[in-house]
């Protein structure tokens, strides 16, 4: 079954185009030209992977964005303008999965779709240390399921992107043991694709936000300056 493909854009022009170069390597796709219009068709059916242009009347990515995130998790890829670095940030630490600076390179774009959805295949086929349980993780208070794609701290839901969740187990898989932030690179991003620090930096602070909601005295994710990262159990 094909995935589906969700592009929210005001230019047609791109609307038209990249639908035409996904449609072609047999993804099924559906468009809209504002954010609005945008969450009204995804309620029902938000697809496999969404890309948001920022900037749109009506509603604009961010907002959109916030929007699904308060009961989706799918993969979301952000178009951002040439030069504005704060965007491509904010973007980032309200959960967004990747994103790519227009103008861009059609063929770029898809290879970062197709990473991302290769990564959620990665989730679900994933073998634990914990295979005997189905590949569940449970460390502590914490309970990640790769097959369902299923984090819970105290017995509460924690939603996470697909980024997110591959480098939280990344680090559950083996608590105490420090992993660099070229390792959480390597796990969450394909070799083709450059991210720096800052972007594993941010998907960490995300990390901690979200958890910190479920249980303000959440410290499991430590910082080792000039290192990495590594879980500790509590």
């Amino acid at each position: 079954m094909a995935s589906m493909i969700t592009l929210v854009d005001d230019d047609q022009n791109i609307l038209a185009s990249v639908s035409m170069a996904l449609e072609s390597e047999g993804f099924d796709v559906r468009t809209f030209t504002d954010g609005a219009s945008a969450l009204e068709g995804m309620s029902e059916n938000p697809g496999d992977l969404a890309v948001l242009d920022i900037k749109m009347p009506r509603m604009d990515g961010m907002e959109l964005l916030r929007r699904l995130r308060e009961k989706q998790s799918l993969p979301v890829i952000f178009l951002t303008s040439k030069d504005d670095e704060i965007d491509e940030m904010l973007g980032l630490k309200m959960g967004a999965d990747d994103y790519i600076k227009k103008p861009f390179s059609q063929r770029l774009l898809i290879e970062r779709i197709k990473t991302i959805l290769r990564r959620m295949e990665a989730i679900k086929k994933v073998k634990s240390d914990d295979e005997d349980d189905g590949g569940i993780i449970i460390r502590g208070r914490l309970k990640i399921d790769p097959v369902r794609h299923i984090c819970d701290w105290d017995g509460n839901d924690v939603k996470l992107t697909v980024t997110e969740f591959l480098i939280l187990q990344a680090l559950v898989q083996h608590p105490g043991h420090v992993k660099s932030r070229d390792q959480l690179m390597d796990v969450a991003y394909n070799d083709d694709i450059y991210v720096d620090d800052r972007t594993i930096d941010s998907h960490i602070k995300r990390l901690r936000k979200k958890f910190r909601k479920a249980d303000d005295t959440f410290d499991g994710i430590e910082t080792l300056y000039g290192v990495g990262y590594r879980y500790s159990e509590s």
